[in-house]
């Protein structure tokens, strides 16, 4: 791929109330970032996840096998126009790190090229890629548009989790050498599998 694969922001968070049709649900969705291009501090990353981040429903996010997800920085533009389109931002508004609930908002590795059990190694840590994340009711709430779960679905841009082979540290900037697993089943070719069972 053209563009270098690293870590552009490092992001966390804690539980936090979140109105959703009129009822207030606790979520862990809405992260910030913690470490930046222009702050790279580094981040400690445990078998459970990433430093100062928590999940409220283990069901769909943490855990030894969903620690860490990572979302391509390459999908930021059309959630960007999207949600421009459905009035929720303006138009010139840059979406912030961490706006698709992802704790590394990376570039360079996109869900047609990552495989299940490839290996992302970091200078300090290796991560594993494990599952693709699938949307859901929290994620369109956040978006701010009806048709953003659907958006999701149709375009195959969900990311992935990651589970923490080697723990250690992580910080913005960090370069990443994906090394191959055994390459029987892509991010994509898993995610469509499972919309498509979704719908059935």
């Amino acid at each position: 791929m053209s563009s270098a694969r690293r870590i552009l922001s490092v992001n966390v968070a804690t539980p936090s109330a979140l109105d959703i049709a009129g009822r207030s649900v606790m979520t862990a969705i809405r992260k910030r970032s913690i470490s930046s291009l222009s702050q790279p501090d580094r981040i400690a990353v445990a078998p459970l996840g990433v430093a100062g981040d928590e999940q409220t429903d283990l069901t769909v996010h943490g855990g030894l096998s969903k620690a860490v997800y990572a979302y391509p920085h390459e999908h930021y533009p059309i959630w960007q126009t999207l949600r421009a389109q459905a009035g929720v931002q303006p138009w010139d508004e840059t979406l912030p790190f961490g706006m698709l609930g992802e704790n590394l908002t990376i570039t360079g590795l996109l869900e047609s090229d990552a495989w299940i059990g490839d290996l992302l190694k970091f200078p300090n840590c290796t991560l594993a890629i494990s599952e693709p994340r699938q949307p859901c009711f929290k994620f369109q709430a956040v978006m701010g548009f009806k048709q953003a779960s659907k958006m999701m679905a149709q375009s195959g841009y969900c990311g992935f989790y990651l589970a923490v082979r080697e723990p250690g540290t992580i910080a913005a900037g960090d370069t990443f050498e994906l090394i191959p697993g055994p390459r029987e089943v892509s991010i994509s070719e898993l995610f469509a599998n499972k919309m498509r069972r979704r719908d059935v």
